[in-house]
């Protein structure tokens, strides 16, 4: 009777053993769906969702390091026509993007809102090599705008009428926030004006009716596409960068838009990495981006002048004149990924994929941008001239780096332990349930079968 009752319990134990193992199973759709949708919840743009919190202000410090490039021959260069010789000075940099977004609406008929972007910058000396008020040698922006703006006999007179020559000594300041220029009687700079700006205003999408739609610009300034007929795709589902649609791909591509360009851009999967303690995808942008009209179409915009791109096979840089008001040609600091002889025609360049590439690591679950570095370099363009004294020993046309600049932020170990417990932590959870009732389960099953099967096999020997 005592055997029985072993088979009988091992029989009973066999069946628990089952059923825990198929409640584990089917714990994995269901603790699926309860992921997904808390994810997207917690994904929204809306009042108490984690998205919000971070989306009105950024948790982490966006810091903008700027390098200058020092010319350390321009008599040289007026007078003999040489290769300008450069020396890379920096960083100094600049505390940005820590003020909220301002004029927040929410447009709940079409679910998305709308915002203005505050422009400002703190200098931060003690991640700075020197102050700002350190003098470089740089080109002179009124004469190399002028180069292309001016019949050359106005800007041969202007030149002359102010004493001044193809490259000026000008504080860091001035040369990045602004300075009184003589030949146009203004304040010109290359990031004026900037403290007290707004860029925008933007509409994104909020994700309320369709997550995967989340944080995607509707419209900027007014616009859903730019005013150029062949850039209409260039706001239209993009990203603002901040963060994308939850349960990435690794397989597709990041699409995100930068004013900078005024286009949006593409960032490719590269790997996995850590990021104290989250796993994170790594997208960077592909050599694709500023390739030559020649091999990717969708740049044949920015070839505007047929001789300096040498009939739109130059690669490497974009001439966003158009958008900026005046000529300005953006690239990959030291030109990384563009043709040969951008970086020949200057000394002291040396392209580098680890410190020069723009990425983004985003977490694969939340959507969300957890670390990044934006890094893009200005550059402005001479030539020679007959009439222009300053530009009569130039030999060609030179495309020369002014300076480049890596906007980055990662977030700190606060906001990483507060992320991992506010939502990681629940999904790690929510998984060690899962299989820890299917382990049981299996275990329980394989102990009573084989326990089941001894007890049989003794008694059919007795």
């Amino acid at each position: 009777m005592g055997c029985w009752n072993k088979l009988c319990g091992l029989k009973a134990g066999i069946g628990a053993g089952i059923a825990v193992a198929i409640l584990g199973i089917i714990l994995i759709p269901v603790g699926n769906n309860i992921i997904r949708e808390t994810v997207t919840k917690e994904s929204v743009i809306e009042p108490g969702t984690t998205a919000w919190d971070n989306w009105v202000s950024a948790d982490a410090p966006v810091y903008r390091q700027f390098w200058l490039f020092d010319v350390q021959n321009p008599q040289d260069v007026v007078e003999n026509g040489s290769k300008p010789k450069l020396v890379e000075k920096g960083p100094y940099t600049y505390k940005t993007r820590y003020l909220p977004k301002e004029n927040i609406t929410a447009n709940p008929e079409d679910y998305t809102i709308s915002f203005l972007l505050p422009a400002g910058a703190i200098f931060e000396p003690s991640m700075s090599v020197g102050s700002e008020e350190d003098s470089v040698t740089s080109l002179n922006l009124a004469v190399a705008g002028g180069y292309k703006l001016f019949p050359p006999w106005v800007l041969e007179a202007a030149i002359k009428l102010n004493n001044v020559s193809l490259f000026q000594r000008r504080t860091v300041r001035e040369i990045l926030w602004g300075y009184k220029d003589p030949i146009l009687k203004g304040t010109l700079g290359l990031f004026f004006p900037y403290n007290g700006t707004y860029d925008g205003p933007y509409s994104v999408f909020t994700g309320k009716d369709d997550i995967s739609k989340v944080s995607i610009i509707d419209s900027w300034q007014g616009e859903n596409h730019l005013i150029l007929p062949w850039l209409i795709y260039s706001i239209l589902f993009s990203s603002d960068g901040s963060s994308f649609s939850p349960f990435l791909d690794k397989k597709k591509p990041l699409y995100f838009f930068s004013p900078d360009i005024s286009r949006s851009v593409s960032a490719e999967y590269e790997r996995s990495l850590d990021l104290k303690g989250i796993e994170v995808y790594r997208f960077k942008l592909p050599t694709l981006t500023l390739a030559s009209p020649a091999v990717n179409p969708d740049n044949q915009c920015f070839c505007t002048d047929y001789v300096v791109t040498k009939n739109c096979t130059l690669a490497g840089v974009l001439d966003i004149s158009s958008s900026r008001g005046q000529p300005v040609y953006i690239s990959l600091p030291h030109f990384l990924h563009g043709s040969p002889y951008l970086v020949e025609d200057v000394e002291g360049l040396g392209p580098s994929e680890e410190h020069h590439v723009t990425f983004l690591d985003v977490e694969p679950t939340t959507g969300f941008s957890l670390r990044f570095a934006k890094r893009l370099q200005v550059n402005m363009m001479y030539g020679p001239s007959k009439i222009i004294t300053v530009l009569k020993k130039v030999k060609d046309y030179t495309i020369l780096p002014i300076v480049w600049l890596n906007e980055t932020a990662s977030l700190d170990d606060e906001t990483a332990d507060r992320f991992k417990k506010e939502l990681l932590s629940r999904v790690d959870m929510l998984e060690t349930v899962q299989f820890t009732l299917i382990g049981l389960g299996s275990a329980a099953l394989v102990l009573c079968t084989v326990a089941h099967c001894l007890v049989s096999r003794n008694n059919k020997l007795v």
